[in-house]
């Protein structure tokens, strides 16, 4: 296991600390793995509700716009030929569904990988909590993860618990931070930020999580 050392609500670094499970923290990082499930993570957010009309449903174009022959002119059936203007589109996009499927065992080895290699990098970091006090303080919240990740120029994932209402509401409106909860956690958002920070009930949870998914 890899000890981390466990960041306070002021901001501190104490001697608490806390192990990260290697089965979760120092796994194999399989790049074309982790590429397929950010793909399919990627193509499953798409609505797929694209869509054209073809010459069979625009309107109009019943009638033959002039005679067959005689005009000197190439024949034409139809003013919503694909050719003219407010005709038909040829080979248009239809509504599809992007779906690809991933087996959940496949989106936990991308997981631990991308976790992995943040941990590998020094970029994951563990506090005790945002705000000392029941009441929601931006402030403090952002001074505690300044001291956690240093540079908040750059992307930011906490994971936070589901019932930590006050570090969802102290944090929700700060640029290039990203909130998500345990169960929320995935490869895409992972590889998306520079630094992963839990609190640590979050990672107790999702450690709990991940060993029961685990054991299945």
């Amino acid at each position: 296991m890899t000890a981390v050392s466990v960041i306070g609500a002021g901001g501190d670094t104490g001697s608490k600390t806390v192990e990260l499970p290697d089965e979760i923290f120092a796994a194999k990082v399989n790049v074309p793995l982790i590429h397929q499930v950010v793909v399919a993570q990627q193509a499953a957010a798409r609505q797929g509700t694209h869509a054209t009309k073809t010459r069979g449903d625009v309107r109009g174009g019943g009638r033959k716009p002039y005679r067959q022959k005689g005009t000197g002119r190439a024949r034409q059936g139809s003013l919503r030929a694909p050719q003219y203007a407010g005709g038909g589109i040829v080979h248009g996009p239809v509504p599809r569904s992007y779906v690809q499927r991933t087996p959940k065992k496949m989106k936990a080895a991308a997981l631990r990988g991308a976790l992995s290699d943040r941990l590998s990098h020094g970029r994951v970091q563990v506090v005790s909590g945002f705000v000392d006090g029941d009441v929601p303080r931006t402030k403090d919240a952002v001074a505690v993860l300044a001291s956690a990740v240093g540079d908040l120029g750059r992307p930011v994932l906490v994971v936070a618990h589901r019932d930590d209402e006050i570090t969802w509401k102290s944090l929700r409106n700060v640029p290039r931070v990203h909130v998500l909860t345990e169960d929320q956690l995935n490869t895409y958002d992972v590889l998306a930020s520079d630094h992963v920070v839990f609190t640590e009930q979050a990672l107790t949870a999702f450690v709990s999580r991940s060993a029961k998914e685990a054991s299945k």
